[in-house]
């Protein structure tokens, strides 16, 4: 799985790693900081959430177009010392009044540019490492590695600002709504790491820097090639495809928003036993090597890799059952925004299974190309939202933000399972689907399209968001609808759209 890929692929990913860390804490408990620090209504509250995401993932439209024409590597640079300013404005405790809100406003817009310059383009960079012969049949599992690697700072983000914030009310004395900037501050911290790791790691990328283009390079060559015809033709199979990956994203990040309320009005606050230890994220990480240990059995090897793998089983499943021993009759809290820690746990353990899946399947000749994938991938989505429909019927209205009702957590511990499966088949292929189809002269502006789908998709978040009031049912459901005819549109072009993959 890890054999083959190039050295600049593990540089680029851990940058990415480290500047999602600081995002996805910031994340984890923003929604609730806009009601606790400013008493926002729910509506106000999604509406600004859902813009500052919109921001967020649109802004890589003009940050692909300004390295199609200035650098890639340039604007990545550019891009995570804005987001560093963004940051640092943000973790400023201002209270809750005018001053406060602008500062707000100034730190989201500083982060929203920052992460359009960086993001996309970081992720060309990647692209553009296998566009070596020898690298070419091992784009899909390359970008699921480093969509894998960068999960891996989102896993700990959600308990890194529950524990700082927790940190700073009971030893500095600061009251909760102040408690939220030290979960911001956390976050520049992060994009140091990641400038230092960019920097000092230049020589395992260097063939895929860029400064201003010259027209003797082998990509302008490849782009005078390509008719007018075959990029158009490119173009508008990208163009549907974004038209499908904003309806997934729509739902997918319900995970801040409306999942996160129903965590926080219908989910048990309490567990114990096994469901308790779910919450622990380093009992998450022990679970993540077993997985990786039976994978590793599974794909055969050597003798010593074969009792390697077995260790990797052995020795967590041990761990794992002492802290049961240790803490079965213990009672754990379960705050609201701990749910968000187990998609990036999910990918993080998944992803060698999709990759040996996949890889099982193309030495058959049987792999679905990356548009199927995206399909199946809808299907899936429509699968979390049709449990949470099924699991709604019967419960109260709701009244946000009163704790109504005490579902087992594990209800919203599957729906992000079913939804990681949904999202492995359809972002990081999708990202991959991207870097190959794309006009060479274009792929910046592509890269950016892809986001500016997301970004459509994370502002028709609010929708269900302003939906909360109605039954819950009839908020999953209008989900579920979605995602199916998402899948029925892209099933209905796979033709075309094959043509090109």
């Amino acid at each position: 799985m890890f054999e083959g890929q190039p050295k600049g692929l593990w540089t680029l990913a851990l940058a990415n790693t480290g500047e999602r860390f600081g995002y996805y804490t910031m994340l984890a408990v923003f929604a609730l900081f806009l009601g606790e620090n400013f008493g926002f209504a729910a509506g106000t509250a999604s509406e600004i959430y859902t813009w500052f995401l919109t921001a967020v993932y649109f802004l890589p439209l003009i940050g692909g177009m300004a390295a199609d024409r200035w650098g890639y590597s340039k604007m990545v640079v550019i891009g995570i010392l804005i987001m560093f300013l963004g940051y640092l404005l943000l973790s400023v405790p201002l209270g809750g009044g005018t001053v406060a809100i602008a500062a707000m406003g100034a730190a989201l817009l500083l982060v929203s540019l920052g992460t359009g310059l960086f993001k996309g383009n970081l992720q060309v960079m990647v692209g553009d490492l296998y566009n070596a012969p020898e690298f070419a049949d091992k784009r899909d599992s390359g970008f699921s590695l480093f969509y894998m690697a960068i999960n891996v700072g989102a896993l700990f983000a959600p308990t890194a600002a529950i524990k700082i914030m927790d940190w700073a009310q009971t030893s500095l004395g600061y009251s909760k709504a102040d408690s939220y900037h030290f979960a911001f501050a956390v976050a520049c911290v992060s994009v140091i790491a990641s400038i230092l790791i960019y920097f000092l790691g230049r020589s395992t990328y260097k063939q895929v820097l860029t400064v201003k283009k010259d027209k003797a390079s082998s990509a302008e060559e490849k782009a005078e090639e390509m008719s007018p015809a075959e990029t158009r033709e490119r173009i508008v199979c990208l163009c549907l495809v974004f038209a499908v990956v904003i309806f997934f994203w729509m739902a997918f990040h319900q995970n801040g928003l409306t999942l996160t309320w129903f965590a926080d009005e219908f989910t048990a606050r309490s567990a114990t036993g096994i469901t308790g230890m779910e919450f622990n994220v380093m009992n998450l990480i022990w679970c993540i090597l077993i997985v990786y240990g039976l994978c590793g059995l599974l794909s055969g090897g050597s003798s010593k890799s074969k009792l390697i793998n077995t260790l990797l089983i052995l020795c967590p499943a041990a761990i794992l059952y002492y802290n049961y021993q240790q803490t079965a009759g213990e009672v754990v809290t379960v705050d609201a925004p701990i749910f968000q820690q187990f998609n990036p746990c999910f990918v993080v353990a998944l992803t060698p299974v999709s990759i040996a899946l996949f890889g099982w399947l193309g030495k058959k000749g049987k792999e679905p190309k990356a548009p199927v994938k995206i399909g199946l991938g809808m299907l899936v989505a429509a699968c979390a939202y049709l449990l949470m429909t099924v699991s709604s019927i019967g419960l109260p209205a709701t009244d946000h933000p009163n704790h109504v009702y005490d579902f087992n957590p594990n209800l919203l511990v599957s729906t992000y399972l079913i939804l990681t499966f949904a999202e492995l088949l359809l972002s990081p292929i999708g990202i991959s689907f991207v870097t190959k189809v794309a006009p060479p002269k274009y792929k910046g502006m592509m890269m950016g399209g892809w986001f500016v789908a997301t970004a459509l998709g994370n502002k028709l978040v609010s929708i269900p968001g302003h939906m909360w009031d109605l039954p819950l049912y009839i908020v999953w459901g209008t989900l579920m609808g979605i995602c199916l005819l998402a899948a029925l549109f892209i099933f209905s072009i796979i033709k075309k759209l094959n043509k090109v993959a």
